[in-house]
């Protein structure tokens, strides 16, 4: 008998200290509120975006922090749109000539004065942008604004350096082929946007690299690279005034006419609903992008797309909760082991867009994944629910906040949005739009956008399963009686 009376008096000694302790009631609740308050400050104590415009069009972005680094980088408005067929990827090859060395430093040199910084110089390009930026100590920020300015100016693009990038890229294409979900993205734009600018690569093709020669980059630089294009951007521990200062110093001299006054206008780039395949039996997994027109960069649309894009969800097999995800797609794909991963996207241009998703999965589950996923499209025109637009709205908003995470974010997100919206919208005015999204909005973006519209498909690998174009567009509407 001594044993359970020990068990039950050390049962309620325990409980005895559990309730000793448990916080105040009143704590708890101050505890709660700190947090929501929390996601409002947040927003309201973002510091401003300071914007000055230089004499010859080049605008001057920064966002001061008390941070002991900034990155500070140039957006240009150019990218492959404003490529042909001949110079294809002259951008590409721009970019990584940029960090060979200047007409005032020399290959050694450059690479010496950036390290002796301790800084990280980047870029990259994309279809309509080319950036180049770098992350170093706040004090350091006037020397990497005359470093920018130096590489947007003076790039060297010296002939031995030029062979030898060309190799360099050559090699990259190949290693880019091996990636097939670059390709199956690179197939969709090349069937969406077909005889239109937006088809082409940013990389360029094998024939184009191989032909591309100095005078070719050098007419690419000295067409594009212009003051009103441009953006310095900066973020981090820096001083607007001091921002401008060097600005000024140093990229006032960036010309801001064209020869002959021509200034590149960008064509319309048309949508068509269309489909490539690249059968390999070979390969172990099949690629499958698909993707209705969007909307351009500008459009409020967008934003209610992105809520039905997290209402859809993403899914990879090494992801944890199995079946009890939010996304029911992605609950579908454990259950009937569907895919190995699926995503969405929503990529946007100035005036276009591609909206859709992506997956990957075994040669014998494609039609079954397809199907699934048209339907949940079909789903979010006709039956979204406001519980789920509730939970994609939180996912937005995390997401959003997330790009204070560092400097390097910050600055991009300044250099990108004064190219796309000519301003920096600021995250009170982003959570505002997201809190504005209904059910019924998404239904009727959705349909707008998804429901009976002709699909562009891209598909690479051991794809027999796929089924006929026509098969797959009856998936875009359904018979209703």
């Amino acid at each position: 008998m001594a044993a359970p009376s020990v068990l039950r008096s050390g049962g309620a000694a325990a409980r005895a200290l559990l309730r000793c302790a448990r916080p105040p009631a009143a704590l708890l609740t101050l505890t709660r509120s700190r947090g929501a308050a929390t996601y409002a400050q947040t927003l309201q104590n973002v510091p401003e975006t300071q914007v000055t415009t230089l004499e010859n069009g080049l605008r001057v972005a920064s966002e001061e922090s008390n941070q002991p680094t900034c990155t500070v980088g140039v957006w240009i408005g150019v990218g492959s749109r404003y490529e042909n067929e001949k110079n294809n990827g002259a951008g590409f090859f721009v970019e990584h000539l940029a960090f060979k060395g200047t007409k005032n430093r020399p290959g050694a040199a450059f690479e010496k004065e950036v390290e002796s910084m301790g800084a990280h110089l980047n870029g990259y390009t994309s279809r309509e942008q080319t950036a180049y930026y770098i992350k170093a100590l706040s004090k350091d920020m006037p020397k990497a604004v005359e470093l920018l300015a130096d590489i947007v100016q003076n790039c060297a693009l010296e002939d031995s350096q030029v062979e030898k990038e060309r190799g360099v890229i050559l090699q990259e294409l190949k290693e880019i082929d091996s990636n097939l979900e670059a390709v199956a993205l690179d197939y969709l734009h090349a069937t969406a946007f077909q005889h239109t600018p937006l088809a082409r690569t940013v990389e360029g093709t094998t024939d184009s690299i191989k032909h591309l020669t100095r005078a070719d980059l050098a007419s690419y630089v000295d067409h594009h690279f212009k003051a009103p294009r441009m953006v310095l951007a900066a973020a981090g521990g820096i001083s607007h005034k001091e921002l401008v200062d060097a600005a000024k110093q140093h990229f006032s001299g960036v010309p801001f006419k064209y020869k002959d006054d021509s200034v590149p206008v960008l064509p319309r780039c048309r949508f068509t609903g269309s489909e490539i395949r690249a059968r390999d039996d070979g390969l172990p997994v099949a690629h499958i992008a698909l993707a209705v027109e969007g909307p351009g960069w500008a459009d409020p649309d967008n934003v209610v797309l992105n809520v039905a894009n997290a209402i859809m969800g993403r899914y990879d097999r090494t992801f944890g909760g199995g079946k009890n995800q939010s996304s029911r797609l992605a609950t579908l794909a454990v259950e009937h082991n569907l895919c190995h991963s699926f995503q969405t996207f929503n990529t946007s241009y100035s005036d276009t867009g591609l909206f859709g998703f992506h997956f990957v999965s075994d040669p014998l589950s494609i039609d079954d994944m397809m199907f699934c996923a048209q339907r949940e499209w079909m789903r979010l025109c006709t039956s979204t629910t406001e519980s789920e637009v509730e939970r994609a709205k939180n996912y937005l908003r995390n997401a959003m906040v997330a790009q204070l995470d560092g400097t390097t974010p910050v600055c991009e997100n300044i250099g990108s949005h004064l190219l796309n919206y000519g301003r920096r919208i600021p995250l009170e005015e982003w959570d505002a739009r997201i809190a504005a999204v209904d059910a019924r909005m998404v239904r009727d973006v959705c349909s707008k956008y998804i429901y009976d519209k002709c699909p562009a498909i891209a598909a690479v690998g051991p794809i027999e399963q796929l089924l006929d174009y026509n098969r797959i567009r009856s998936g875009m509407y359904w018979v209703r009686f």
